[in-house]
């Protein structure tokens, strides 16, 4: 692979923003960070450019029309990440809805054949999948279908199809019958169980938290709120500060100054941007099918027929520009979208931050926020 040199640009490194920067790409991975061009390589002109680690999405049901729970083919997935590396984003988990042992099946084969091919293709790669709800509370279901719930006896975990290398997350309620020791098998097996659709009490979550749940899906959504006399869901996570959050900063799952309240109560490297994103995502507004029912998208605000959101239609892009517009500082906008979901799935010793001899996962964004270059491995894509 040809060397590339990225010169001229403001890179969000560990220690802050590097000014005027020039960072070495080779075989895939950041090299010299500063140093002289290698002799015959390829130099791309950021023009004073911000130049950050990609993002990475943990929570994606899918885009452009393609809903993860219907797909078929690897190239689907690829259509999916193409649209997600235009965006910024370098790494995915794919997320399923609860549904039918068939459905399972015949993702996680397309998913597995995805990752066996994605390679060579210019497409956000695949870390693994992500379950969520399967193993829901029927009180906070919010769009998902409650006819698919499980709760655990001892061998569900067993049922859910797996790939045979990658990530796998589970979103769960840990007081469904079983939750408890749900949350300890997934732990055994290396799955990182997170808590969501939820109606659970201190002490569950507590216990919850004594057997390895260390993560909580889409802060203040589908859980109870704080309440000054009841901590909730939600309180326990922003008081409880080993526990990682997700959040969706679309300004419509949670109020822009909500979003502040979980970034001053949370420690930085505890809360992780995701995008919740679902089929209609880059479509616009219109009707959609989705997950068995039809939804509407009015003014980037997605509905189902029960009158509940179902899910987002933003991008990683636009979590990070949400941000940014708060007024945080991309330092800390790119921990939350890159660092810190690279710590939670394990990926963190190679991906995540712009460091030496980690790989080469990059996005450029012009003054409006906008990418002008995604690299992925060291590829511009």
């Amino acid at each position: 692979m040809q060397s590339i040199v990225l010169k001229n640009c403001r890179a969000v490194v560990p220690e802050g923003i590097l000014e005027n920067a020039s960072i070495v790409i080779e075989d895939g991975l950041i090299g010299e960070i500063g140093g002289r061009a290698p002799a015959g390589a390829e130099i791309i002109d950021l023009e004073d450019r911000l130049l950050l680690p990609g993002f990475i999405d943990i929570h994606n049901h899918g885009a452009v029309g393609i809903d993860v729970n219907g797909v078929e083919r690897a190239d689907e997935l690829f259509e999916i990440g193409r649209f997600l590396a235009g965006r910024g984003v370098t790494t995915w988990l794919p997320t399923l809805v609860p549904d039918s042992d068939e459905t399972y099946r015949r993702v996680i084969a397309a998913v597995g054949e995805a990752v066996r091919a994605q390679d060579n293709m210019p497409v956000a790669r695949i870390a693994g999948v992500h379950y969520e709800g399967v193993f829901a509370n029927t009180q906070m279901c919010g769009a998902l279908r409650p006819e698919f719930f499980r709760t655990f006896t001892g061998g569900e975990v067993n049922e859910l199809p797996t790939l045979a290398d990658g990530v796998h997350l589970t979103t769960l309620a840990p007081e469904i019958a079983g939750g408890i020791e749900l949350v300890g098998e997934l732990r055994r097996q290396n799955w990182i169980p997170s808590i969501g659709h939820t109606r659970a009490d201190a002490e569950t979550l507590e216990r919850a938290f004594a057997a390895g749940a260390r993560h909580v899906t889409h802060l203040f959504n589908a859980m109870t709120g704080a309440h000054h006399r009841e901590l909730g869901v939600a309180g326990w996570a922003l008081t409880k500060d080993e526990i990682s959050c997700e959040i969706i900063a679309d300004g419509i799952h949670v109020h822009p100054q909500m979003l502040l309240l979980a970034l001053h109560a949370k420690p930085a490297d505890r809360l992780l941007l995701v995008s919740d994103s679902v089929a209609p995502t880059g479509l616009g507004d219109g009707e959609y099918e989705l997950w068995g029912e039809r939804i509407t998208v009015t003014g980037g605000r997605t509905q189902n027929e029960r009158g509940s959101i179902a899910g987002s239609v933003i991008t990683m892009l636009d979590a990070v520009k949400t941000y940014l517009r708060l007024g945080v500082t991309p330092a800390c906008v790119s921990r939350m979208a890159s660092n810190n979901p690279a710590r939670l799935i394990g990926l963190d010793r190679t991906h995540g931050t712009i460091e030496t001899a980690k790989r080469a996962d990059l996005v450029a964004l012009d003054e409006r926020g906008n990418p002008v270059l995604t690299m992925v491995g060291g590829r511009v894509v």
